[in-house]
């Protein structure tokens, strides 16, 4: 079975962060191991009061995973959410040694793992929500290692120090950067959301309906659905398409069933072959 690792958050009762991760990760039939950078109960959002995991301890929780020689077996890391600088370094020594590690088990004993980067550092109109030295150090030390990053549009703009508005400033600005991107809350026109594909060759615009409401954590949804995708073997385009999909679904059931977190769990059979479509643009 393949394997991944995360590094970021764990809510308990909100499918956000990595918590929510692991649950999309398993639907693809891939073995996800997460090390939490904070835990809380429930979202900060609603008022949870949790605790950030001491860099002492992520880095001794890291450490055991290695001595269990799971990196060797690592098809994927995701890094999403980060409350301490020093997190944010431990990570990038976990990537290069997952990358040095013998291959073995999951991935066939040669494939390179993915490195999957999350900016998660802040949204509009508030700007960022973790502390400067923390984006900072994701800036500068994760964005270089990864293969893919999946910010949003704000972030895009915080990591490339540029206005980012449009459909064209957005692909400009991911390949500026010079890691291929899947860039969510693209700008699209009234009543649509966007995600938006670029890599060196082409970008790619799926969007769908914009709902009045939807419940936090599609990003999350997006980059494990992604993540899946490219080590199920997916071409990037077609596993940026089916994360689309995978959002409009998650997000539609929510509203349908009146929840306010997405239900992840009982759709989690149909997260491989959502059984929506999203409009396909060219840019």
């Amino acid at each position: 079975m393949p394997l991944a690792l995360i590094l970021s958050s764990f809510v308990a009762a909100s499918r956000i962060g990595g918590a929510a991760q692991q649950y999309v990760l398993a639907a693809h039939k891939i073995d996800p191991v997460l090390a939490p950078t904070v835990m809380f109960g429930r979202t900060p959002a609603r008022g949870g009061k949790g605790e950030i995991t001491p860099p002492d301890v992520f880095r001794r929780m890291l450490g055991d995973i290695e001595a269990d020689a799971l990196f060797g077996m690592v098809d994927l890391i995701i890094t999403g959410h980060f409350s301490d600088p020093e997190q944010v370094e431990i990570a990038a020594g976990v990537i290069e040694r997952v990358r040095d590690a013998e291959r073995t088990g999951g991935n066939g004993g040669h494939r390179r793992p993915l490195v999957i980067v999350d900016p998660i550092l802040g949204d509009a109109p508030k700007g960022l929500y973790v502390k400067y030295e923390v984006a900072e150090q994701v800036e500068k030390r994760l964005v270089p290692l990864a293969d893919w990053i999946t910010p949003n549009l704000w972030e895009l703009g915080f990591l490339t120090d540029k206005p980012v508005e449009t459909l064209a400033q957005a692909r400009d600005a991911a390949r500026a950067l010079g890691r291929p991107a899947l860039i969510t809350s693209a700008p699209v026109g009234p009543g649509e959301i966007g995600l938006l594909y670029v890599d060196g060759d082409e970008a790619v615009l799926f969007a769908h309906p914009r709902q009045e409401s939807a419940p936090s954590g599609t990003g999350d949804l997006v980059t494990a659905s992604f993540g899946a995708g490219l080590v199920e073997g997916l071409a990037p385009r077609d596993a940026a398409h089916r994360a689309a999909r995978a959002a409009r679904m998650a997000v539609e059931a929510a509203r349908a069933w009146r929840t306010t977190e997405l239900p992840i769990i009982a759709i989690a059979d149909r997260l491989a072959n959502p059984d929506v479509e999203v409009r396909t643009q060219i840019l």
